[in-house]
């Protein structure tokens, strides 16, 4: 008889999870509000139209007038996947930024967080972080197993991204897009089911006001505190 085949463990009690509700997501700093045309477009032309250089990793924009922005968000959002998001402050006000669940698979138990669009406003906030812990904690509450982050391979803003915020490296797919016309090698990288509560805690702590002086500067970093959990680093970012 021939030896056994290795082959992966078992999934007790595995079934393919809901596909997330599309509804306000509140968070302490951050609102997550279904992304609508007619209610955030104006806010996000002014938002992310203040530096174009924040379009040029992503496979559109910049957008030349408002109407344009708005007639791409309403085709965007036209269909369930991806599910857009306008990230809004937690008391109210504009619109600052978008972000999105896509390449939504049940099934496998997998779905990404992409079209990541932070305006100069929201870079480097609390606000901005807590946007992506709202929907990394969703996923995982509802049952997925999986859940993804990717970008181009030059984007190592991105990439920064990813690790800080504790998604694992797993690689770089050679020539695996063209966008606007140039090759893209992206890099991929994801955290896993059993890697969450140990993520979830540090997003909790670093996110905590008493994480941040009278000034609002961090205490301790979030990179330091998901290094522990991740099971790679991105080799491009030393």
């Amino acid at each position: 008889m021939p030896p056994s085949l290795p082959i992966g463990p078992a999934v007790p009690g595995w079934t393919a999870p809901p596909i997330p509700p599309h509804d306000v997501l509140q968070g302490r700093y951050t609102r997550l509000e279904p992304l609508q045309a007619a209610r955030h477009s104006d806010d996000l032309f002014r938002a992310c139209h203040a530096d174009d250089s924040i379009w040029t990793y992503l496979p559109y924009g910049p957008f030349g007038s408002a109407a344009a922005h708005r007639d791409w968000i309403a085709q965007a959002t036209a269909g369930s996947d991806p599910q857009f998001y306008a990230i809004c402050p937690a008391e109210g006000g504009a619109a600052l930024g978008v972000l999105s669940y896509l390449r939504i698979q049940p099934a496998a138990g997998s779905i990404e967080i992409g079209h990541v669009c932070f305006s100069p406003a929201l870079q480097r906030t609390r606000i901005a972080t807590e946007a992506v812990t709202l929907l990394i904690a969703r996923a995982f509450q509802a049952g997925y197993r999986r859940v993804e982050w990717k970008c181009n391979a030059l984007n190592l803003a991105s990439r920064r991204a990813a690790q800080r915020l504790g998604f694992s490296y797993e690689g770089v797919f050679r020539q695996q897009a063209v966008v606007k016309g140039r090759n893209r090698d992206t890099a991929w990288f994801a955290a896993i089911d059993a890697e969450w509560p140990a993520l979830r805690a540090a997003h909790d702590r670093w996110l905590s006001p008493s994480n941040f002086d009278e000034r609002g500067r961090q205490i301790a970093r979030l990179g330091d505190l998901t290094a522990p959990i991740r099971v790679a680093s991105d080799p491009a970012l030393g």
